[in-house]
């Protein structure tokens, strides 16, 4: 008989891998995934109802005594492309490495998602097994693009929406259990997000006429745009506490030694300076407190002796809340400050409505860490500084909250996107216990 990590594993070993161009998608294998979903729990799809939405996409309804307010339950599907090479382990046959408290799983999706979306599954199938009826409905719905931020949450969105659902709480994947967020705080710290920045690439984009590379102009379009690119590492977004940043450093602050509690205390005095000390603590903490822009592509000539007749640069934006992207925009044409380097707008989105900290939904998931990961966990609101799938539910819901219930390790989140994806088996079962209490709090 198999148990909750053999069924984990089966899902990670199915390559439910997505790609922008989506002509490149094996949709077999989310087929497969789906298929492999209702053989593993049988119990939850004899009791949920089930839909495909957008294709690929599953959204599910356990009715519950009531229909108000519901629970709504977030993960993806798919995951991002692998390198075999640079991985230490096969990254789709989640190998068990070490043994105890330090066996983990070490395949793509361990964390980003799979690991979320089996553990609600687990979560599900065993409360469904007990007889347990929620209080009110609990929706599953899991995404199939959300890697390359395609259209499957939205729809999912749409579907709730035309029924006229409105959650009362959605929890989809974020902030994890981390030690040590703000240095000098060595408390485990739960990091639920109750809103998430803005994302928008832009394009820099100098043209000119081409021509031999071996008779140069004086400033050619390369230059030009590395002169635009260099103005802009050198000119940050300006950096400040926004009010779910403040929520933390509040949340935390009983928790730090002296003198930095009193810092931490006193925000409406010290904010600015706390803020530009955060600043300089390393890529995460920055990114807490300002709009990051860097770029990420770059295109010149078709040829290395031909002069470019358009140089082009790709700019990642994550807009912290507060901003956005017309202001950005603007900001970037300054800090650029050359008429012949142009800023285009590729695709954006504005940054998220921010949930309240404060309330029955929040009291909900905080008491969901405690009863399923530990007592001595602070929980706490923050910022989340990548996009995901939930920021469409904003459209229909005031208690958007993003979290993943594992404890992971810096090592273990510098994996995410990366080789070598791994989770501790203990922790994903923790993770599981989360989401019992979860359900069973409403």
């Amino acid at each position: 008989m198999s148990t909750p990590v053999d069924r984990f594993r089966e899902l990670l070993r199915i390559p439910t891998v997505s790609h922008v161009d989506e002509s490149l998608t094996d949709w077999a294998r989310f087929a497969e995934l789906r298929e492999a979903m209702q053989r593993m729990y049988p119990a939850l799809h004899a009791a949920l109802e089930r839909e495909i939405v957008a294709g690929h996409s599953v959204l599910m309804r356990w009715p519950g005594a009531s229909a108000d307010a519901p629970l709504v339950l977030m993960a993806h599907l798919d995951v991002v492309p692998v390198v075999d090479s640079e991985w230490r382990h096969p990254p789709f046959e989640a190998r068990i490495v070490g043994s105890g408290e330090d066996a983990e799983i070490h395949a793509r999706g361990a964390i980003d998602d799979k690991g979320a979306l089996a553990a609600i599954l687990e979560a599900v199938e065993s409360l469904v097994i007990e007889g347990f009826t929620p209080a009110a409905d609990v929706y599953l719905a899991f995404g199939h693009n959300e890697e390359t931020a395609g259209d499957g949450a939205r729809a999912l969105v749409a579907a709730l929406a035309d029924r006229g659902v409105r959650p009362g709480l959605v929890l989809d994947e974020g902030g994890a259990v981390v030690d040590g967020v703000v240095p000098g705080v060595g408390v485990p710290t739960a990091m639920v997000g109750v809103a998430e920045r803005g994302v928008m690439t832009l394009e820099l984009i100098v043209r000119e006429s081409g021509g031999h590379a071996s008779t140069p102009p004086a400033m050619p379009a390369t230059a030009r745009l590395a002169r635009a690119i260099d103005r802009l590492r050198r000119h940050p977004f300006r950096p400040r506490l926004v009010p779910p940043v403040r929520a933390m450093l509040t949340t935390l602050a009983p928790h730090a030694p002296q003198p930095l509690r009193t810092l931490l205390r006193s925000l409406a005095v010290t904010g600015p300076l706390v803020a530009t000390v955060l600043a300089r603590l390393g890529p995460e903490l920055n990114a807490t407190v300002r709009t990051t822009a860097v770029v990420t592509q770059l295109q010149g000539a078709a040829g290395e002796n031909v002069m470019a007749t358009t140089a082009r640069a790709s700019v990642n934006v994550r807009l912290l809340t507060g901003e956005s992207v017309a202001a950005a925009t603007a900001r970037i044409r300054r800090v650029v400050a050359d008429e012949r380097v142009a800023v285009e707008v590729r695709h954006a989105s504005e940054p998220s409505p921010v949930s309240p900290w404060t309330g029955p939904a929040w009291r909900r998931v905080a008491a969901a860490v405690r009863d399923g990961l530990g007592g001595e966990i602070v929980t706490t609101p923050y910022l989340q500084l990548g996009a995901s799938d939930s920021r469409w539910f904003c459209a229909i819901s005031d208690h958007v909250y993003r979290f993943t219930p594992f404890h992971l390790t810096r090592p273990e989140r510098d994996a995410l996107h990366a080789h070598d994806e791994r989770i501790r088996v203990s922790v994903w079962e923790r993770g599981v216990k989360f989401y019992r209490a979860l359900i069973s709090a409403g």
